[in-house]
């Protein structure tokens, strides 16, 4: 009996309904074409105009401002509590669990209104720190669970070997505990920074004026512009440092595995 081919089939159409889209948008940034109706030669003429836009590398900056100091908050945070959740078990502690997974599954919108709500509450100016304050609270879960899932295979007989030679708590985690768990910590930073610096709806709730990123003016591009090669030409670089911030992710989650 031959093995059916149905799910290799079911498999390849799939990958063309996600990537499909995708290479038809790189293949338009490269057309001469205004409005990619069809093939009118290769052309860099929407790259070269892109350059020339000084708007958006202004909030490219901010994106780029934004992903850094999310990934670095959220690395941060994601490692104590991950820590403090391996370490300690209780039912307090299951709240804290819950807690950290529900901005997995909870929609943009709701969790951008509720921020919104709270930084007026707080009286506190719409700027590029709320957009940062905004992103690190969502990419905290994710950095979390990815440090919390190197915790579970973490040999902790070496922090205790170290101990008995003499360590410091300071020192077996400098020396031992950091060392091993950077690759991990690395990957859920890498992986928060792709989050921030691709995010649309959090951010449009909680910027301000002069705040914009990166998504918020190609989504005013596509309102208000015709421009649309250029807005593939800008797709396509964020296509490209996604996929790369995504395969260092891998990488260093692969290393420490």
């Amino acid at each position: 009996m031959k093995p059916s081919r149905f799910p290799f089939f079911t498999t390849v159409l799939v990958l063309l309904f996600f990537y499909l889209p995708i290479g038809v948008l790189i293949l338009n940034s490269f057309n001469a074409s205004r409005f990619g109706t069809g093939w009118r030669g290769f052309t860099l003429q929407w790259y070269q105009r892109l350059l020339d836009r000084e708007d958006l590398w202004l909030a490219l900056g901010n994106s780029l401002k934004v992903a850094f100091f999310a990934s670095i908050g959220s690395m941060i945070l994601g490692t104590c509590a991950a820590f403090a959740l391996h370490k300690y078990k209780s039912r307090l502690q299951s709240v804290h669990h819950t807690l950290i997974t529900v901005p997995l599954v909870l929609p943009e919108i709701l969790m951008g209104m509720s921020l919104l709500l709270l930084f007026v509450a707080l009286g506190q100016p719409l700027t590029l720190v709320t957009v940062s304050l905004a992103h690190i609270t969502f990419c905290i879960s994710y950095v979390t669970l990815v440090v919390l899932a190197r915790l579970q295979d973490f040999d902790f007989t070496l922090v205790d070997a170290a101990r008995d030679l003499g360590a410091t708590k300071f020192q077996a985690f400098r020396k031992i505990v950091f060392p091993l768990l950077a690759p991990g910590i690395l990957a859920g930073g890498l992986l928060a920074f792709t989050l921030s610096i691709d995010d649309f709806v959090v951010t449009f709730f909680v910027k301000g004026p002069g705040a914009d990123t990166l998504p918020v003016v190609i989504y005013s591009m596509i309102k208000k512009s015709r421009e649309f090669p250029v807005i593939n030409a800008l797709s396509t670089l964020l296509l490209i440092i996604t996929f790369v911030a995504v395969w260092g992710s891998q990488r260093l989650t692969a290393k420490q595995s």
